[in-house]
């Protein structure tokens, strides 16, 4: 009989980062279910996703703390105990870490540092998941993107989610602490950033189409891309805690189905009547830093881990939609 890795949850102390935004509350949601003790924080900052209706069915099973990772005392206070740490909170807008390069520094490589250096100070043994992104690869040489393709990011916030997501292999390299990353690709579903594209264009695309706005497809519409749904990738983050075989690691997440631009926007409008799409002009600032076709060689943590994506692209922008058709309030001026 196979066990479940939600099974070592099961009494467990656990700390999520950026635990009220998109990710976190799902990953948070998971856990508590499985019996862990969950201690969530994020700082709420209105451009980063975090909202109380992430957590809204089980709020009252988790401790909340609203807090930034930047604030080295708070990290102090929370890291020792924890068995798992998922490090997922961040600034995820490439647009925003070009404007104001130094905010990006701060959360996305220096707080992970010292999240690091409370785990080596504090409590070593704790496991530790850090996301990380698949923007640190750039244009790609080559489809589909292996782990060992060339790292050369386009933004500063590639730059800065690269050196993180390398403080957590060294120092699972140099102290032993039990880290690993995974690289995501375009995670959506339920609970995802839609009132703007700082998190995912698909976020803002959903909330065109259902308030009858027209969805801006940039270029060509041929621009190719994987997606994740979050359930998949909850289970990816998960499996990543509990395997020694990640240990020290990095692991794409990505999708066998690959899509275009136009052709994911004849998706959206399909599945909601009325909708429509255009294909506009690439807005300068944006085309400097697009990295173009892009999907993910999963074959590494399909191999090692044994994940593999299970929710197809119709079935999740169903899901999807049908969340937002529902809690439209909650989100779009959130």
């Amino acid at each position: 009989m196979v066990t479940s890795p939600l099974t070592e949850f099961s009494g467990a102390q656990v700390l999520i980062t950026g635990g009220l935004g998109f990710i976190g509350s799902h990953v948070a949601r998971t856990l508590v279910g499985a019996g862990a003790s969950v201690t969530l924080v994020d700082n709420l900052v209105p451009e980063y996703g975090g909202n109380w209706f992430n957590v809204v069915d089980f709020k009252d099973k988790v401790t909340i703390h609203v807090g930034d990772i930047r604030d080295r005392t708070l990290i102090d206070n929370l890291v020792p105990g924890s068995d798992f740490i998922f490090n997922l909170a961040g600034q995820t807008s490439h647009m925003d870490s070009m404007t104001d390069p130094h905010t990006d520094l701060a959360i996305n490589a220096d707080a992970q540092l010292s999240i690091l250096e409370a785990c080596r100070a504090q409590n070593p043994t704790a496991r530790v998941v850090f996301a990380s992104t698949r923007q640190l690869y750039g244009k790609p040489d080559f489809l589909p993107v292996t782990e060992s393709h060339p790292i050369r990011p386009v933004d500063v916030n590639g730059i800065n989610k690269l050196a993180g997501e390398w403080y957590h292999l060294l120092y699972q390299d140099v102290y032993g602490i039990p880290a690993s990353a995974l690289r995501l690709t375009n995670t959506y579903g339920p609970g995802m950033r839609v009132k703007d594209a700082r998190q995912t264009f698909l976020g803002i695309w959903i909330k065109q189409a259902l308030t009858g706005e027209v969805i801006q497809v940039f270029g060509d519409g041929k621009q190719l891309r994987d997606f994740n749904y979050i359930d998949d990738c909850v289970d990816a983050l998960i499996l990543a805690a509990t395997s020694t075989e990640a240990e020290g690691k990095v692991f794409n997440l990505g999708s066998s189905e690959i899509i275009s631009l136009e052709d994911l926007a004849k998706l959206v409008c399909a599945a909601v009547p009325g909708a429509r799409y255009e294909l506009v002009p690439f807005p300068v600032e944006r085309k400097k830093i697009d990295i173009g076709d892009y999907y993910a060689d999963t074959a590494m943590i399909e191999r090692e881990l044994g994940w593999k994506p299970t929710v197809a692209l119709t079935e999740g922008l169903e899901r999807t939609l049908d969340f937002y058709r529902k809690n439209s309030a909650e989100y779009w001026n959130d």
